[in-house]
């Protein structure tokens, strides 16, 4: 009987502030999906970082007959400096593999990857260096090649490319934190209006809180149908966010991944746990804006 009495009063109050309770609701939704995708940009940035970093090569270019460096005064690489480049290379611990590249298959990638630009018109084959290409296991040992490599005989210059992601990730970064900081601006957003919407309904109620209190009910029961008006609106709002991030899944894998085959994206299991990160939100966000609301215009 309790239980059917505070459902009772929660749909009356739903039913009292219908276009507050649906503001409410609206709000909630757009927030937690600001903030859930904040979350997804945080787990999109964690996927390619994996993805790439354990792709990274450091690539070590041989003197040519075009080097202009100190290492390489004495004109292109001989078959004997390059021979034991290559050895040291690999007997070095940090180092998965080497590949060596010629000028032809240098000429080669670099044809494909401008095979539109103007540029490739204008380049090459012994324009372009001989290298090897060295995997590591760590990339964070660059220093390792550098520091062996670097100034050598033969050796033209040594190149990380994790120093061009490094800049792309910060970028990253930078919009991932933007993205959460609105996610959580527009969450403190919610979590006012849901106070000023309790605040309201305690006002609008006022008369029927003060006849529970002379009969003795207590400051929980009281309570209680406010706080779950405000944890159903919260629900409401996360069970429409976990659609919208759903969809924004679903248009990633379908529109847009195809045409970026070359990374990777957020799974599925990023989705879920960030809807579940979401729900928790929801509800602290809502149960304390509520209790605090209550404590302070109930009076009771």
């Amino acid at each position: 009987m309790r239980t059917r009495f505070v459902f009772g009063e929660v749909r009356i109050g739903l039913r009292r502030n219908m276009t507050m309770t649906f503001a409410v609701m609206i709000t909630v939704a757009i927030s937690l999906t600001l903030l859930g995708i904040g979350l997804l940009a945080n787990s999109q940035v964690r996927v390619m970082k994996d993805y790439w970093y354990d792709k990274i090569e450091v690539s070590v270019f041989l003197c040519g007959s075009l080097s202009e460096s100190p290492s390489c005064s004495g004109g292109p690489i001989t078959p004997a400096q390059r021979l034991t480049i290559q050895n040291d290379l690999k007997a070095l611990p940090v180092v998965q593999t080497v590949y060596y590249e010629s000028q032809s298959q240098a000429f080669q990638h670099f044809q494909e990857r401008f095979k539109n630009s103007a540029i490739a018109q204008n380049v090459t084959a012994d324009q372009l260096p001989e290298s090897f290409r060295v995997k590591l296991k760590d990339p964070s040992k660059f220093a390792v090649i550098q520091t062996a490599f670097s100034g050598r005989a033969g050796v033209d210059s040594i190149q990380d490319q994790r120093t061009i992601l490094e800049k792309f990730f910060k970028l990253l970064g930078v919009l991932r934190d933007g993205a959460l900081a609105i996610g959580l601006a527009s969450v403190l957003t919610a979590a006012l209006l849901i106070s000023n919407t309790l605040r309201i309904a305690a006002f609008n109620r006022r008369r029927e809180t003060g006849v529970m209190k002379l009969v003795g009910a207590s400051s929980f029961s009281i309570q209680l149908p406010f706080l779950l008006e405000g944890i159903f609106s919260a629900i409401i709002g996360w069970m429409v966010s976990t659609g919208l991030l759903s969809a924004f899944k679903y248009l990633v894998d379908t529109k847009v991944a195809p045409l970026l085959s070359f990374t990777r994206f957020f799974t599925w299991t990023d989705v879920w746990v960030a809807s579940g990160f979401l729900l928790l939100t929801g509800f602290l966000v809502s149960s304390i804006a509520s209790v605090l609301t209550l404590r302070k215009y109930l009076k009771v």
